[in-house]
C-alpha cells in the first residue's frame, strides 16, 4: 500500500532539524527501498525548509506508522504535526502515465 505523509515543523524548530539531519539523513538511508520519494517542504523561494513529505511503500498503517516514529526528526520532536493519508498513485510520469488505460482493475480511477 501507499501512503502520503506530510510533516509540518514545529515552531523554533531549525536548530532542532540542523541538529539532527545527518542521524536522519542515516536513517533514510537506511529504509529506503520503502520509500517512493521524500524531500523537505519549502516556506519560499529561498529554499527554508519548514516541513518533511514521504511517499512510503508499506504493507499497512502500522509500518507507516513506525518508518515516521523511528525518524530522528520525529523523535527529536522537529515536527509539530504529522498526517499520514493513504495515497492511490493513478497517474503521472512517476506511474508510467494513466493507469487507468491499461486495463487492470486494480489501477482504475481514484
Amino acid at each position: 500500500m501507499t501512503w502520503l505523509v506530510i510533516c509540518c515543523d514545529a515552531a523554533d524548530s531549525a536548530a532542532l532539524r540542523r541538529d539532527h539531519l545527518q542521524a536522519h539523513l542515516e536513517y533514510i538511508e537506511k529504509v529506503m527501498d520503502r520509500i517512493s520519494v521524500a524531500g523537505p517542504l519549502l516556506a519560499d523561494a529561498a529554499d527554508a525548509m519548514n516541513g518533511s513529505c514521504f511517499i512510503y511503500r508499506t504493507d499497512d498503517l502500522d509500518e507507516a506508522r513506525a518508518l515516521l516514529h523511528n525518524d530522528p526528526y520525529y523523535r527529536a520532536g522537529v515536527y509539530g504535526r504529522t498526517e499520514i493519508r493513504a495515497f492511490k498513485p493513478v497517474a503521472g510520469a512517476w506511474v508510467g502515465g494513466a493507469t487507468w488505460k491499461n486495463g487492470s482493475p486494480e489501477n482504475s480511477r481514484g
